[in-house]
């Protein structure tokens, strides 16, 4: 398998050639990163062929400690037994500097009864708590903008975000969750059929985990080995038809920020951009840029500012290939007045 026959079986496993339901994209990827919702929301419809409904969705933390948005149903995968949870004291329901256990209890308390009275706003959450005596100090731990008493009951699987603009909470419905060994089975299953043909150290970057547990998944996993370039990747069938990537890699793409595509591979080995353009994706802040991927290859980021988009080339971009650009930026943004190319 060549390098090229690759990226178009991984484009095909992200359903980036054909789309497909939001529901299963969420599930097939592990869901889709999501720090800023827009982000994940514009993953999900360049996959799934327009906007996706909410209703069956919902935003937490998974895998790497960060924001997904995934499926309901897939509540006990990802809030599994034994996952590795947020090592701060202000992201769990004991002590911290600020707040001893009791008193953290009881605003947690607090705060389910207002989201199951409907008071679901992180605004209207704070309000409740302030009226029931929360301090400044208090609130700087059980509101912490980066996780809080918020996180604590989220790992706990008792809440979770709802999928829409406003930081709105809502209560999961009860479920059981998987045992860690099983469940992290499963996402390595879905993630070599999938993101696959990936390596032993793509699938290690994607999860945080060691290369020695990708191993024993890969022993337990029915994946067949792929020699490409001096390197093994991995593959378990998906059940799809081979892509062909003479015909089927597409000729523009404009990938979301943070995009599974990006976050899926070893990015100092990704067979997507060159690794001179690694620092304009990947930025020192752990910001992940939107980026234009033209004929399967990075060229350049791109930024959404009101009607307008900006695309900013890696390198030199052909007249052609940037109507091509402009073209697909118009097809997914119709309202925009136009398409800028600048550099850096």
């Amino acid at each position: 398998m060549t390098e090229e026959e690759i990226r178009c079986r991984r484009l095909a496993g992200q359903h980036l050639l054909a789309p497909v339901p939001a529901r299963t994209v969420v599930r097939d990827l592990c869901g889709v990163q999501a720090q800023f919702l827009q982000s994940a929301l514009h993953a999900l419809r360049i996959r799934s062929g327009g906007a996706c409904g909410p209703e069956d969705l919902v935003k937490s933390w998974t895998i790497r400690g960060t924001l997904h948005v995934f499926a309901l149903e897939d509540l006990p995968v990802f809030l599994h037994r034994g996952r590795a949870q947020s090592p701060r004291d202000c992201d769990t329901l004991g002590a911290d500097a600020r707040v001893d256990a009791a008193r953290k209890r009881f605003f947690a308390d607090l705060i389910l009864q207002r989201i199951e009275a409907g008071e679901n706003t992180r605004e209207a959450l704070r309000a409740a708590c302030r009226s029931a005596g929360m301090t400044d100090g208090e609130a700087e731990s059980i509101f912490n903008a980066w996780g809080g008493t918020i996180r604590a009951l989220c790992d706990a699987g008792l809440i979770g975000y709802a999928v829409c603009e406003k930081k709105t909470f809502m209560r999961l419905p009860h479920f059981e969750p998987m045992e860690a060994n099983e469940a992290r089975l499963e996402m390595a299953r879905r993630y070599f059929a999938h993101f696959g043909p990936a390596t032993v150290r793509d699938a290690a970057y994607f999860f945080g985990a060691t290369q020695s547990q990708v191993k024993t998944w890969l022993d337990r996993l029915p994946v067949r080995a792929v020699p490409c370039g001096g390197r093994t990747y991995y593959a378990l069938e998906s059940g799809a038809s081979e892509p062909d990537a003479a015909h089927d890699i597409p000729p523009c793409l404009l990938l979301a920020g943070f995009d599974q595509l990006m976050l899926g591979y070893q990015k100092r080995e990704s067979l997507f951009f060159r690794p001179e353009h690694l620092r304009g994706i990947f930025n020192l802040t752990g910001i992940v840029a939107p980026t234009v991927l033209l004929n399967g290859r990075v060229v350049g980021k791109w930024k959404r500012s009101g009607r307008r988009l900006t695309v900013t080339p890696f390198e030199a971009v052909r007249a052609a290939d940037r109507r091509r650009i402009e073209e697909e930026a118009l097809r997914l943004f119709p309202a925009l007045s136009g398409v800028v190319f600048t550099e850096e």
